[in-house]
């Protein structure tokens, strides 16, 4: 078997799934040789580490904008009228009990 064939193309994945939706992330990993050199298995671990990193980045991004639009359909459900939810005060007072003096 030549070096070429023993290659494989690698992918990190997540996979997310609730009761309404599935998604599946996809992050490519470099290749590396069944018997790499110390560089070769340090450029690999620092590609993996970058993947891991931006497969998170776009699992949180993914998942607040799933949260943002379920808090959207719960106003509207509560108010019977479109409402946008004000994220600046939703910022402020994250963790918080506050009373709605609305």
């Amino acid at each position: 078997m030549t070096e070429s064939e023993s290659r494989t193309a690698q992918e990190l994945t997540a996979d997310y799934t609730s009761p309404l939706i599935t998604n599946t992330f996809h992050c490519p990993l470099p290749t590396l040789t069944p018997l790499p050199s110390k560089q070769d298995t340090v450029s690999y671990l620092s590609a993996l580490r970058k993947s891991v990193t931006k497969l998170q980045t776009d699992v949180n991004t993914f998942l607040t904008q799933k949260m943002k639009e379920e808090k959207e359909r719960a106003v509207e459900n509560e108010n019977g009228a479109s409402t946008k939810v004000d994220e600046q005060k939703e910022e402020e007072n994250y963790g918080e009990e506050v009373d709605d003096e609305s």
